[in-house]
């Protein structure tokens, strides 16, 4: 289906102005048992019900229309770092191994809707369990490798999943990191107990079997090798997955997504976003524990017809030319990983940017956090290729603001993410009287006018008045979709993510954006990471704190010397900024500390500097991150 070659401004108003037109012809990148009966059900505001009637299957969509198609070209690409493997499967291969795993969940009595948790390390059989479960209309639930056992019991608790499908153990910069154990807690804490656990076994941890319980998947595997499953057809309406995302309470909450909706913007996605084409190679550095590792590593770019390189390491193991010699090797013509992963690579040695043949490479892609200028400045002169920002949610499954390529060729803008994507009708919102604002550069709650597009979340799995509460309450007398995030909106349309509503503080009756601080002071030449919060002043209510991981930690080694370096920082952002966002203090850290997935624990670091209890670190890469600040922070 060929667009026609109209301007992006015009593409995007008939997203929203001819809403059902724009979508059913985006409908048509993907294939349907049964054609849908109205393109959006919005009679039962803010839920949305997209391409009613209509039948389909994300896992026909993925896998089985390209093995008849091209079934001998590659679909997944599976390269460890870790165990030192490399694993290849064409469509073909992909679809018999789905199939088998799809026979194994129906020999346990894994039927439609019933919930399939997910927790596994990257490997092919998660992704092979996740295909499995949409080929049958199973519901899946993956939970991120690794999760401590009270935040998994949480999951299967609500999940309430009739089988759980595990493996012996991850590993992590060539350390071992045993699952079994944490599972079997995680089910004596809950209080839903499955009924079954599927184990793969890599050899690298020893663990204990429940009689009974734990079955073999290498056994199923051989018992199951000849079984020919076919794909059920689904009510596009009919949930596909739940994924956990963090929510302001202790109870996670369940981000569910439809099947027909998802396979369809995900599609166009990889069309007018990403640009990618049947036959090449995408890689994602993400995890399938996250939305990017389920929208951009399994769904979109087997639903495009790519390969798709699935990557169990870091980022500088063996070295730090390991995701560039995947590029050269597979070819790889779509690229998308986050600004953090980006970070860690600009403090190592740039010849292993230009080490490698990148020819094949179209653009890199970042998300999950916002993308400073000095880091994407720096990554788009160290590769010669264009650097994408994309900015979007757990929610919503897609971006939401970019640049789509696909449909018309636009400039990215340092420090911007893009503008507001097709089908989202976005706005910038005064927090206190609802006022949408129309000028360029004023400062606003980034929210969104319902329908939400298709492959958003339908509703809080379980619990529908947490959706309305939670996402369409907060802004006043107006039923819209906060992203909790301050944007301004320039003359030309591109956006700014300031940061979380949430990480807003306020100096001496003064708002500052956490974020504007951190830009500031990761443009000094010698920071190569930042993390500023607010803490509690009795003074000033609260002042920014900076923590800051040098290029040259010598050159803080000396308490004169960090006094020198400290100083020079706050001058750079007294010129940008002005002397109301200067930091109370900027100490000096070797590491941060993170998810395993790169994002930043801002609110752990506020708490231990206010003295408070960190809450849940289960998810903390490097727990001596936190300490290192508590120990710059104890009296002398």
């Amino acid at each position: 289906m060929s667009m026609p070659s109209s301007s992006y401004a015009e593409f995007y108003r008939r997203s929203i102005d001819e809403r059902d037109t724009f979508w059913a012809e985006q409908a048509a990148l993907i294939e349907w048992n049964s054609q849908p009966q109205q393109i959006c059900d919005y009679s039962r505001p803010p839920f949305a019900r997209w391409f009613v009637g209509g039948t389909t299957n994300l896992c026909h969509n993925a896998v089985d229309r390209h093995a008849r198609d091209r079934g001998a070209q590659n679909a997944l690409i599976w390269v460890s770092t870790e165990t030192e493997q490399e694993r290849i499967y064409s469509f073909s291969e992909l679809q018999r191994e789905v199939e088998t795993m799809a026979a194994m969940l129906l020999a346990q009595g894994v039927g439609q809707g019933d919930r399939v948790l997910i927790y596994m390390p990257m490997i092919p059989e998660a992704a092979f369990a996740m295909l499995a479960c949409a080929r049958i209309g199973a519901i899946h639930s993956v939970v991120f490798g690794g999760f401590a056992s009270v935040s998994l019991a949480s999951r299967i608790d609500d999940a309430a999943p009739k089988l759980i499908v595990s493996a012996d153990a991850g590993s992590r910069s060539g350390k071992v990191v045993p699952y079994k154990h944490l599972l079997d807690e995680a089910i004596q804490l809950a209080s839903h107990k499955p009924s079954a656990v599927l184990m793969v076994d890599r050899g690298l941890a020893p663990f204990e079997r429940v009689a009974g319980r734990d079955l073999d998947y290498a056994a199923l595997r051989q018992q199951h090798g000849e079984a020919r499953v076919d794909c059920v057809w689904l009510e596009s309406n009919t949930p596909s997955y739940t994924l956990y995302t963090s929510g302001t309470t202790g109870k996670p909450k369940g981000v569910q997504r439809d099947t027909g909706g998802y396979a369809v913007a995900l599609a166009a996605s990889m069309k007018h976003i990403y640009c990618g084409e049947a036959g090449e190679t995408y890689f994602s550095t993400s995890d399938i524990g996250w939305v990017v590792g389920h929208s951009y590593i399994i769904y979109g770019p087997l639903l495009a017809g790519m390969a798709t390189i699935m990557y169990e390491g870091l980022p500088t193991r063996p070295d730090a030319g390991i995701w560039w010699s995947l590029v050269e090797k597979y070819r790889v013509s779509v690229m998308f990983s986050a600004p953090t992963a980006v970070r860690v690579l600009k403090k190592q040695d740039p010849a292993y940017l230009s080490k490698y043949d990148l020819s094949s490479l179209k653009a890199l892609f970042l998300a999950g956090e916002p993308l400073d200028e000095p880091t994407a400045r720096w990554i788009a002169e160290a590769l010669g290729r264009p650097i994408i920002d994309n900015y979007w949610q757990t929610e919503t499954g897609w971006p939401i603001l970019s640049v789509a390529n696909g449909v018309e060729k636009k400039a990215s803008r340092f420090g911007s993410p893009g503008m507001a994507m097709y089908g989202y009708r976005v706005k910038l919102l005064n927090e206190s009287t609802g006022e949408e604002l129309l000028g360029a550069n004023q400062k606003g709650v980034l929210a969104i006018e319902g329908p939400l597009p298709p492959g958003c979340l339908q509703t809080v799995w379980g619990d529908d008045a947490r959706f309305v509460n939670t996402y369409w309450s907060s802004i006043p007398d107006k039923l819209v979709y906060s992203t909790f995030d301050w944007g301004i909106r320039d003359e030309d349309g591109y956006y700014f993510i300031l940061g979380r509503t949430d990480d807003v503080i306020n100096v001496a009756g003064h708002r500052l954006g956490t974020r504007e601080i951190e830009e500031s002071i990761a443009s000094h030449p010698n920071v190569a990471e930042v993390a500023v919060v607010g803490v509690a002043d009795q003074l000033k209510g609260q002042v920014a704190m900076a923590f800051a991981v040098l290029k040259d930690a010598s050159r803080a080694a000396t308490p004169d010397g960090a006094l020198q370096q400290e100083g020079e920082i706050m001058k750079r952002v007294d010129e940008q900024l002005g002397a109301v966002a200067r930091p109370a203090r900027v100490r000096f850290v070797s590491v941060l500390p993170k998810t395993r997935s790169g994002k930043l624990l801002r609110r752990a670091i506020q708490a231990v500097c206010e003295q408070r209890d960190p809450g849940d670190l289960t998810t903390i890469e490097d727990p001596s991150a936190l300490q290192q600040i508590r120990d710059l922070l104890a009296p002398a």
